[in-house]
């Protein structure tokens, strides 16, 4: 049910994503029910301070605003070779 809620939150930050550059570029922003809950400089204050509202660990998704995919996307590099 959880990672359900989540992807509908990261849904939402993907449709509007060119909208929340303008508005929060560099900051980190909470989701909640499709909704922006808070704007924080960092993803520790993000997180801490949702939490201390009463917004329990993993109902909620905390996001970098940036342009691209560079903050939702990680790559990693292997020696290992599969046959």
């Amino acid at each position: 049910m959880a990672r359900t809620r989540l992807n509908d939150e990261f849904a939402y930050y993907l449709a509007h994503q060119d909208q929340l550059v303008g508005q929060h570029n560099g900051k980190c922003i909470v989701i909640k029910n499709k909704k922006i809950i808070g704007v924080y400089d960092n993803y520790l204050d993000a997180v801490t301070e949702t939490i201390r509202q009463g917004y329990p660990a993993g109902t909620f998704l905390t996001q970098r605003v940036s342009p691209g995919e560079k903050d939702y996307t990680s790559v990693f590099h292997s020696r290992v070779a599969f046959s």
